[in-house]
């Protein structure tokens, strides 16, 4: 999320990547479990400013494995200020319980229709892209990925420029894209999506039928943005067809309070959702990502969400609503816990099969391109 880059604090020391292992199921079946636990098992970085086939590698804001090749696929949230929109292919090898070696294998430009790059903000602020997730689709080798879009309202000069979930080819060539539904379209009133605040989380379910995509704050006829304390802060949770790239139906998450009050009392803060994970049978790993100035690292909170009950809110404004029912949540980990540094981690996924037996998950943190911040992979292990 751009806005973290609004950071006034050193964060020290950067870096980042991913890692997969010979012990992979070989596997077009989506990966789900029932977790009970998770366990940490390691951390790697990569080193700050890495340059990679006359690309700057930073603002990994998306992570997917394909376990049958063996790949992981990251997308950057660079708006193709330092080099065009595009995501990388990365091999992870694990050693014994812990990160070994990293290295990226390609990197691809999204494509627009058209087939050219997408232009920086100087060129066309109306092409301009902001990814933020990606998923590969091991049944049509296809990745699909989204943008935020752009809400700066300036007197006499306001960009309007709806967020997006695209379907391209591995080479990056533009193959589709989905039918947003009307709530999730820009506005330069206040109605609709927050600027940096739209589709940040995206899963497949249902076996690649269906996907979910989350968007990371309140629209703004669901009520405010989370604050210090309990508001109501709602998001809403997508579902399309990814046959038809329809809208199916929406539910209701309700976010927890920023976990820090920033400090000073007026400065920035924020607490949203930078990505979502299908665990199977209508439940949801779900990432909140609080960040608050006065505090280095970010709080990573872990919640297993069930939609089974929750309502489709699709046709409603959730502000002052008490009449639908949410999704439930239940706390899996806060990494403060852990005691130890985390940084703005905004994706994860599935990934290799450990040596005894369990699943791993995945997770990589965006470094905003920024000397200041941490691009950190952190592994762990998934206890049924």
């Amino acid at each position: 999320m751009q806005q973290i880059i609004n950071r006034v604090l050193s964060l020290i020391i950067p870096v980042v990547l991913l890692f997969s292992c010979s012990t992979t199921k070989r596997t077009t079946q989506a990966a789900t479990a029932t977790i009970s636990r998770v366990k940490y098992i390691d951390t790697d970085e990569i080193p700050f400013d890495l340059k990679y086939r006359n690309t700057v590698v930073g603002g990994l804001s998306g992570i997917d494995y394909d376990a049958a090749n063996d790949i992981y696929y990251l997308v950057s949230d660079d708006r193709s200020d330092k080099n065009p929109a595009r995501f990388y292919a990365a091999k992870i090898k694990l050693g014994q319980y812990k990160i070994d070696t990293v290295f990226f294998t390609d990197v691809k430009y999204m494509l627009q229709p058209n087939g050219e790059t997408y232009p920086d903000k100087n060129r066309n602020r109306f092409k301009n892209p902001d990814p933020e997730a990606m998923r590969y689709n091991p049944l049509t080798h296809q990745l699909i990925w989204s943008s935020e879009g752009e809400r700066n309202i300036k007197a006499g000069d306001t960009v309007l420029v709806d967020p997006a979930i695209n379907v391209v080819r591995t080479d990056g060539t533009y193959a589709d894209s989905f039918t947003l539904p009307l709530n999730l379209k820009m506005h330069a009133t206040e109605k609709g999506p927050r600027r940096n605040g739209v589709l940040e989380g995206m899963t497949f379910a249902d076996n690649y039928k269906t996907l979910l995509v989350s968007v990371e704050e309140p629209l703004y006829e669901d009520g405010p943005r989370a604050d210090t304390i309990d508001n109501n802060a709602f998001i809403r949770i997508c579902k399309f067809s990814v046959d038809s790239k329809k809208s199916l139906a929406q539910y209701a998450y309700k976010l927890e309070p920023a976990a820090y009050a920033p400090r000073p009392v007026n400065a920035f803060f924020v607490n949203g959702v930078p990505d979502i994970l299908d665990l199977g049978n209508n439940t949801l790993l779900v990432i909140e990502r609080s960040f608050s100035t006065g505090r280095l690292a970010c709080t990573i909170k872990l919640f297993i969400a069930d939609l089974a009950g929750a309502d489709d809110v699709s046709g409603l404004a959730l502000k002052g609503n008490t009449s639908f029912i949410p999704a439930t949540k239940k706390l899996l980990l806060n990494m403060d816990d852990l005691g130890m540094y985390t940084d703005n981690i905004e994706g994860v996924t599935f990934g290799p099969v450990l040596p005894n037996g369990h699943k791993s998950l995945v997770f990589i943190a965006d470094n905003n391109f920024s000397p200041l911040e941490k691009a950190q992979v952190l592994l762990f292990e998934v206890i049924e």
